[in-house]
């Protein structure tokens, strides 16, 4: 078969209770030198994705390269976001009765910020290898111990490296042969009572290691939310269509209330970010899946050091847990889930 799982050390993280190095799975397609890496142990978090367009195997994210790197990246660099992603206000939120409190990790703006999962370990549940795919799915299980979330939950994660025409969902060419990244997630209330519930994802995105000043920008339609000093919402702009930006010396960390690229009423709706390179045309596709439940917000942010961009796609809004836009409640035994995609084009 083309594609393969092989694993490898990564290192040992620098802290006084790690004694074994990380263990990195590769997921390869051996014929097309495409692969993707992921790091179950440290988040689950992806931390690389190289696919081939024509000639060329462009790497596309931009994640840190060492366990110390790890331990002090502060940019959350393709982290998954659980119970929330974005920021709660104060760390403070008030559900069915009680009021909660967060450890709030952005302190200079006193905000809880990205969910509690990032950097835990995620356990490998399975393994699987077909002509036309490699995926590998993680799960991580919380037992509510984590001060001002006491909500049990089990996390569960798939990463696929997948011939691009095999996708489900996307505007995918019928003809590419080549490999696209399907990231999908579950997660299940395992407590005994409703839980607030809310995923994104928070990969930084490169083509070639260019400039985003030397990209544009192509979004769905789109609803951005207005945010103050603190960066919590406080209102809406008037609804935008579809259309392309440009990024030279653009400056975004704006959210976004999303709307479906496909047909809205069909049973599997779906938005894309497409950014493109200005130099060589070539377009790099972020999918998410949208209708009740999933994916339909967007938060899309660029680092002053203009050497990438994120492109998040949440289930919800920037402090969801206390105005309700796009929070899920899970009932015992409920699960939330979706699906995202990343190709070339």
């Amino acid at each position: 078969m083309p594609f393969q799982i092989t694993t490898q050390p990564f290192g040992t993280l620098p802290t006084a209770s790690a004694t074994e190095p990380l263990t990195e799975y590769i997921l390869e397609h051996t014929e097309t030198g495409e692969f993707i890496t992921v790091l179950p142990e440290y988040g689950g978090i992806l931390r690389r994705l190289v696919l081939r367009k024509g000639q060329f195997l462009l790497p596309l994210l931009l994640a840190p390269d060492s366990t110390q790197a790890l331990l002090t990246d502060e940019s959350y660099s393709s982290a998954l976001l659980y119970p929330f992603p974005s920021r709660i206000r104060h760390g403070i939120y008030h559900f069915e009765g009680e009021d909660y409190a967060l450890k709030m990790n952005e302190i200079r703006r006193d905000n809880a910020l990205h969910g509690f999962v990032h950097g835990r370990a995620f356990s490998v549940i399975s393994q699987d290898v077909t002509p036309t795919y490699a995926q590998l799915v993680l799960r991580y299980d919380y037992d509510g111990d984590t001060a001002g979330y006491p909500f049990p939950f089990a996390l569960t994660v798939s990463y696929k490296l997948i011939q691009g025409n095999q996708l489900l969902r996307g505007s995918m060419a019928a003809n590419d042969r080549m490999c696209a990244l399907e990231v999908a997630y579950s997660v299940v209330n395992t407590g005994t009572r409703r839980s607030p519930s809310a995923f994104g994802w928070h990969p930084y995105f490169t083509l070639a290691d260019q400039s985003v000043d030397e990209m544009s920008l192509a979004l769905p339609g789109r609803t951005p939310i207005l945010l103050d000093e603190k960066m919590i919402p406080s209102g809406r702009q008037a609804a935008e269509q579809a259309g392309v930006i440009s990024l030279k010396d653009q400056q975004l960390d704006t959210a976004f209330a999303i709307e479906p690229t496909s047909d809205s009423a069909g049973q599997d709706s779906f938005a894309e970010t497409v950014l493109t390179s200005l130099n060589t045309g070539v377009r790099l596709i972020v999918g998410q899946q949208t209708g009740p439940g999933k994916l339909n917000y967007l938060v899309c942010f660029t680092p002053t050091r203009r050497d990438s961009i994120a492109i998040e796609p949440l289930t919800a809004n920037v402090d969801s847990f206390n105005n309700g836009d796009g929070l899920t409640i899970l009932n015992p035994g409920e699960t939330m889930s979706g699906t995202m995609w990343v190709r070339l084009d």
